[in-house]
């Protein structure tokens, strides 16, 4: 890392900043230690706001009897105090944790990955020389019990259960190849899932290939979640599509949008520019030897029916580093330049959502919009990359869209399709806009004729198995689709999955109708 990093001392190091009555207390101060955030900020204390203990807390309250007295010579932000009042522990107290803060693995960030995310967030121009070393034994082992247990095997035909066998040794052989340099990045195998018009192929990695890869993954985020824009939602710690779909609401009815610009970028993992992304990365990376493990993923290949081909361009979708390199490249060639165009360009509000490469946008006039569409299709061009023709769509939506395109005779206002859901301009009990929201058709279409398909092949099998199957799929089903407005799509579609158990048992059937009046669902 370039530069050293300090630690800041924001006040005295025997200066209490808990409020006294009155004057100076000289009396001892009991501190109760305030909670982690997960993006490594200090949260709200446990005594401070509420009764109950904050989650996940690392230290224990009232842990530290901080004496009030005033250090002599104390400087304010990097000196120690010369002559610091001597502290102790409280009688009773549980030992000593060290401050870690929580990951999306529900792991805990080293000190190291810690001041690494804290130099990030202080200076955004800073680059990172020194990385690799982030990359411990304990990382790696951490990143191996993060993947999916029941995945499918690589090129390599390893699975997760099989490496685990002599784990340690196999672990201490990975760190020294990767700091050796002798590390070799192995072929994607290729597969096709079923997508929604034709195929979607994804990458499979080698099971080695995946652990490293969480690894780096793990120390890229503490610097670029504290670059990434508040609109971008996609494969981001702490973030989902619910929260994308929330803050879509929140902006198309909140805010002063009349057009919105529903955007999709064609083949966008298949399109990424090797050279571009690396030079994307340049900006905050300067460890010459992370930057060679993203060239040997990018350059393995990809290998289908046993042939192997080279990769120039894309990412493998499906490997575990993909996301966030494809959050670096959208960071720099969509969201900065968004972020500058609405501020410098447009002449009403603007507003953008983004979760990987599906993002809308809405404007609040249309000459803004489509000056804006023009100049972004040509922003593509140039980093490699195209919108979707078919997907891309300029429509009037917003609270005035239904009394103006009835005053023209132009019927009802258009929707737009989001995460799996179809948008569209409604009314609430008391008269006013709001936005409504249902299960895309065919997406649901899709569902039922796949679990019909699957009950077909269970129709032998035992009624437990069927049941817990059925049971699994309404409640994956439900967990996502039951949003605000979407109670008769959500209904209706746990309905026909009943009927879709009723031929080959009547038991499933119950089953399906019982885990769905188990789940939740607000309308």
């Amino acid at each position: 890392m370039k530069g050293s990093v300090e630690r800041e001392l924001p006040f005295d190091a025997a200066e209490s900043k808990t409020l006294h009555m009155r004057g100076n207390s000289m009396r001892e101060n009991r501190e109760a230690s305030q909670t982690p955030t997960l993006d490594g900020g200090v949260g709200r204390s446990k005594k401070a706001i509420s009764r109950n203990f904050d989650m996940h807390v690392c230290g224990e309250s009232d842990g530290l009897i901080v004496p009030a007295k005033r250090a002599n010579k104390a400087e304010a932000r990097y000196a120690l105090a010369a002559e610091s009042a001597e502290e102790r522990r409280a009688t009773k107290g549980n030992a000593p944790q060290t401050l870690s803060h929580r990951t999306q693995s529900r792991g805990c960030e080293s000190q190291g990955l810690w001041r690494v995310r804290q130099a990030a967030r202080r200076d955004k121009r800073m680059r990172f020389t020194a990385l690799l070393h982030h990359i411990t034994p304990a990382l790696l082992r951490a990143s191996y019990r993060e993947l999916n247990r029941s995945a499918v095997p690589g090129i390599d035909g390893e699975r997760w259960v099989e490496y685990r066998k002599h784990l340690e040794a196999r672990i201490e052989d990975l760190h020294g190849r990767v700091h050796r340099g002798t590390y070799r990045a192995k072929p994607s195998k290729r597969a096709w899932i079923p997508k929604t018009g034709g195929r979607r192929p994804l990458g499979i990695s080698a099971l080695e290939d995946k652990i490293v890869q969480q690894a780096v993954r793990t120390v890229l985020e503490c610097v670029y979640e504290e670059d990434f824009l508040g609109f971008s939602y996609g494969f981001r710690p702490g973030r989902s599509c619910h929260n994308a779909l929330d803050a879509l609401w929140v902006g198309l009815t909140q805010r002063r949008v009349n057009w919105v610009l529903d955007c999709d970028i064609r083949g966008f993992f298949e399109a990424i520019d090797h050279e571009w992304l690396v030079k994307f990365l340049e900006h905050r990376i300067a460890d010459r030897r992370i930057l060679r493990l993203v060239r040997k993923w990018l350059r393995a290949g990809v290998s289908e029916d046993g042939e192997w081909s080279r990769t120039t361009v894309g990412t493998p979708q499906g490997a575990v580093i993909s996301p966030t390199l494809a959050n670096v490249y959208l960071h720099y060639v969509l969201d900065l330049w968004v972020e500058r165009w609405r501020k410098r360009h447009a002449r009403g509000d603007v507003i953008i959502v983004r979760y990987a490469d599906d993002f809308v946008l809405g404007y609040q006039y249309r000459d803004d919009a489509q000056r804006c569409l023009a100049e972004l299709g040509q922003r593509m061009q140039a980093f490699g990359l195209e919108l979707h023709p078919e997907e891309t769509r300029l429509i009037e939506f917003g609270r005035f869209a239904a009394a103006d395109r009835q005053r023209r005779g132009a019927g009802k206002p258009e929707t737009f399709e989001f995460l799996g859901f179809t948008h569209w301009c409604g009314t609430r009990r008391d008269g006013k806009f709001t936005v409504k929201r249902k299960s895309m058709a065919r997406r649901m279409s899709a569902k039922l004729k796949e679990v019909k398909d699957r009950f077909r092949v269970l129709m032998h099998a035992e009624v437990r198995t069927m049941g817990r199957w059925a049971s699994a799929v309404v409640r994956g089903w439900m967990n996502y689709h039951a949003v605000p407005g979407n109670r008769a799509s959500v209904v209706f579609s746990v309905h026909r999955f009943a009927v879709c158990g009723t031929g080959p048992c009547v038991g499933v059937a119950r089953a399906v109708a019982a885990a769905g009046r188990g789940s939740a669902c607000s309308g």
